[in-house]
């Protein structure tokens, strides 16, 4: 039982760690792109949020396999967690060509 315990803290360690990867990617889509500074946002926000994932791997996840498959689990389920989530707040619009401009 203890072991089936460990697994489901680590899928749900794995789910918090991908929701804040993809959440901040997300996020950081949306604020760098009116931003004046593009590259400084997007470099940074890789750097935190790698950082914060590897550690969170390491520290949480990383002493047993079983664990980190776990947590791996947990992560992509976050990544799709997140997709459905931001789809339906960005619905994409149709492309039209500003008529002041030639093509």
């Amino acid at each position: 039982m203890s072991e089936l315990l460990s697994l489901a803290a680590a899928s749900i360690a794995g789910i918090m760690l991908g929701a804040f990867f993809f959440g901040g990617l997300w996020w950081t889509v949306r604020k760098g792109m009116a931003s004046e500074r593009v590259a400084l946002w997007f470099i940074g926000s890789m750097l935190l949020r790698t950082g914060v994932v590897l550690l969170g791997f390491y520290f949480v996840l990383g002493d047993d396999w079983r664990r980190l498959v776990a947590g791996l689990l947990g992560f992509v389920v976050a990544r799709l967690i997140v997709m459905r989530l931001t789809r339906s707040a960005a619905k994409p619009t149709p492309f039209i060509q500003d008529a002041r401009h030639a093509p």
